[in-house]
């Protein structure tokens, strides 16, 4: 069975869609089966990984996107993943196993003009669809606005783990602590929609600190987080095996041109030379997530 994670923050600017984008290629050139959802109303993960001229053509058209599942004449997820998008214009495929359902700008009507049955929330008819494509993965990342509404909803309902980046502030320690008020009060409120067969509600088991700059000590703030997270798992609030991760993503400029290129960062010539570089974080970063299993 497919492991379902959202990566989300309710502080925005944390470098959320570089972390997802590249821990997903990560796994993906380890083998694994990886679907990328993105539910960010700005799209950059789907433009990052489509390109700018071929999301263009998707924006416009409005369809065979996130919000077409929920638009009369409803597609489905399996008429709208992408396969293997991460490919030259010509079609070659440079990345096996990295799928995408992309997003386009009309996402932001799932939250302000929505009309659906009030019976049934979209994230439950989300994840009535993603149950019939889950088998095909190891991995189904949730790319989630810094917000628990709509869009995000669909991808905390479906998932069981959630990783939250975060940056050396204490903005991101204010983040955390909002989200996970807002995740229970989802979770309570969305829990008689759940159904057998379901993975445990979404909690938080992971923070990973992110975009680190040269020279920055991340210690003082690594410590006030351990000690908040050490607080919302007395309190159950938390997975039992919540953590800070060991693996931190540092800060380049190569993050920035393969954003450019329409790359992961590892399929960036001059990036991938040696372990101890981004590439290597995000390689790090990937197996320590894999590896970071309930017992």
């Amino acid at each position: 069975m497919a492991r379902k994670i959202c990566f989300v923050n309710y502080k925005g600017g944390v470098g959320k869609t570089s972390l997802l984008v590249n821990t997903a290629a990560a796994l993906a050139q380890k083998g694994h089966r990886v679907l990328l959802f993105d539910f960010d109303t700005q799209s950059n993960a789907s433009i990052w990984l489509m390109r700018l001229d071929r999301w263009n053509r998707l924006n416009v058209d409005g369809k065979g996107s996130v919000f077409s599942l929920f638009s009369p004449g409803n597609d489905t997820i399996k008429d709208i993943i992408i396969k293997d998008v991460v490919s030259t214009k010509s079609g070659e495929v440079l990345l096996p196993g990295l799928d995408i359902v992309p997003t386009t700008f009309n996402l932001v009507d799932l939250e302000a003009d929505f009309e659906g049955d009030p019976k049934v929330p979209p994230y439950v008819l989300f994840n009535q669809q993603l149950r019939e494509v889950e088998g095909d993965y190891d991995f189904v990342l949730f790319d989630c606005p810094p917000n628990v509404l709509r869009a995000s909803q669909c991808g905390v309902f479906s998932s069981s783990e959630i990783y939250v980046p975060a940056n050396p502030d204490a903005l991101s320690l204010i983040g955390f602590t909002l989200l996970v008020e807002k995740l229970i009060l989802f979770q309570n409120r969305s829990a008689s929609f759940r159904m057998s067969g379901m993975d445990r509600p979404a909690q938080v088991k992971g923070i990973v600190f992110n975009s680190i700059k040269a020279n920055v000590d991340i210690e003082v703030p690594k410590m006030r987080m351990q000690l908040r997270m050490n607080q919302f798992r007395n309190q159950k609030r938390v997975a039992p095996n919540a953590k800070i991760m060991s693996t931190s993503i540092r800060d380049a400029t190569v993050v920035r041109r393969a954003v450019t290129l329409g790359l992961p960062v590892a399929l960036v010539g001059q990036s991938s030379q040696g372990d101890d570089n981004v590439v290597g974080d995000y390689g790090k970063l990937a197996n320590e997530i894999a590896r970071h299993v309930d017992v």
